[in-house]
């Protein structure tokens, strides 16, 4: 391996996919991961691209949604991560659903297969060693606390930190479905082509009202240390959604619409609560929306209570941890380097973006600029117009800042991309109605990204 190769810290979803970009691009790399040596108070084994959170990959829809168009335009890439999340891809309507044991295994067996990347495996205690002259920090909300604190002092910023809640899986033999069934909201078909991609447990006025109570009710999980961090508004706890009002939950993740009870097709369910498909053998169900800090005890007890559950066995309960950011727009420069201190790169969760997808995305991002750098090419990031380009731009300066701590994590979404006319009449001539011009829209838009993405960058081969 050459002298001065490129080193990336942390083997999550960003730092696995900046190594195989790097190394697709001709570069060498080295990457550490501190796991097993160290771990996490999320990750449960020593693999890379561990999902520690929900498996889903959220919507598909290239066309209509802005993560779908962010799955298009990393695939058009040659990205690692979506190659080994379409190949490994368990039924979740339409949204991009993984089994996560499938999908971590196939990220760690290609990257240790890369002629060009070696993982070398230990914790990065502090700052990179001098001699390490481009370097990647893709170490996630997980920081380790020695890495963070180098970070801190070396730019002269607190950490930024909020909240992030993990959710229960369940076995699915212990799920009744003389009470369940199998549908997707609407019927709609995913990636895979089920249209039942989801199982239903139906309540009644009276049994949601009794899990509402239960949730406010039930004891919670405290950390002293942490009672003045924010939570990540994308991941709330399911009793904190609670607390903002009883009918919060029954017009978000418990949303009875698009359904129908094939048991009592005439009976209108109040509420629906949702379980996701978590693995390739459908014998793991992720509970939607179910993030939560309720201690373990009270979790048992009032998910039982929910119709189809009342013998429900969980392979995982929810949990908590803190996520960590820096403060991007003000320490990060159009490059995603380090502004006190250039041969530092930063990807992923840490930079502020929110989402498996974004994570991997700024690493991929990050992986082809390091490249190039390394081999005296000139690259600019993407274009404003794609949804690659809209999130570096965003997070290294289109937030606006009022005030410290106005920097949030952000999910991609249609405002971060530049506007564009809404078409007003079909091809034949003929008036859109509001809700056909507004999917026009969108379509012209990932079109021009799609368009000018593929103007930026040839698509990357992926190597065997």
């Amino acid at each position: 391996m050459p002298h001065h190769p490129i080193h990336i810290i942390g083997g999550g979803l960003a730092g696995s996919e900046a190594a195989w970009q790097a190394a697709g691009a001709g570069a060498h790399v080295v990457l550490h991961e501190m796991r097993p040596l160290r771990g996490t108070d999320a990750h449960q084994s020593d693999k890379l691209a561990e999902l520690v959170c929900s498996n889903s990959f959220r919507a598909d829809d290239w066309e209509a949604n802005a993560v779908g168009l962010l799955h298009a335009e990393m695939r058009q890439l040659g990205s690692l991560i979506m190659a080994c999340a379409d190949a490994h891809q368990t039924p979740a309507g339409g949204a991009l659903a993984v089994d996560r044991e499938g999908f971590a295994q196939a990220v760690t067996r290609a990257i240790g297969g890369h002629p060009r990347i070696r993982l070398e495996r230990g914790e990065v205690a502090g700052l990179p060693p001098a001699e390490w002259r481009r370097v990647i920090v893709a170490t996630g909300p997980l920081t380790s606390a020695a890495l963070a604190a180098a970070i801190g002092q070396l730019t002269g910023e607190a950490d930024l930190s909020f909240f992030d809640a993990i959710a229960p899986i369940v076995h699915a033999e212990t799920i009744d479905m003389g009470v369940a069934w199998r549908q997707s909201r609407y019927d709609k078909a995913g990636p895979g082509g089920d249209a039942a991609a989801y199982i239903n447990c139906p309540m009644d006025q009276a049994q949601y009202g009794a899990v509402i109570d239960a949730l406010l009710a039930g004891p919670k999980s405290e950390f002293k240390d942490w009672e003045h961090v924010p939570y990540f508004e994308g991941c709330l706890p399911i009793e904190v959604m609670a607390e903002r009002g009883r009918e919060t939950l029954r017009f978000g993740p418990m949303k009875p619409v698009g359904l129908t009870n094939p048991h009592r097709p005439d009976d209108k369910p109040y509420a629906v609560v949702q379980l996701r498909q978590d693995n390739a053998l459908g014998t793991l169900w992720n509970m939607v929306g179910f993030q939560t800090k309720l201690k373990h005890g009270a979790q048992s007890e009032i998910f039982r209570t929910i119709p189809g559950l009342e013998r429900a066995a969980f392979a995982r309960l929810g949990g908590l941890h803190r996520n960590t950011f820096i403060n991007s727009p003000k320490l990060l420069d159009g490059r995603l380097r380090l502004k006190a201190d250039p041969r530092l790169r930063f990807a992923g969760q840490i930079t502020g973006v929110e989402g498996y997808v974004e994570s991997a995305a700024i690493g991929l991002v990050a992986g082809r600029l390091a490249a190039a750098e390394a081999l005296g090419e000139t690259l600019d990031p993407p274009p404003p117009t794609t949804a690659l380009g809209a999130l570096v731009g965003h997070i290294t300066g289109g937030h606006l800042g009022h005030g410290a701590g106005s920097f949030q994590p952000m999910n991609i979404n249609y405002g971060l991309l530049p506007e564009m006319t809404a078409p007003s009449r079909r091809e034949d001539g003929r008036k859109l109605g509001k809700r056909d011009r507004v999917r026009a829209k969108k379509r012209a838009i990932a079109e021009r990204a799609l368009a000018d993405l593929g103007a930026w960058a040839k698509p990357a081969a992926l190597v065997a």
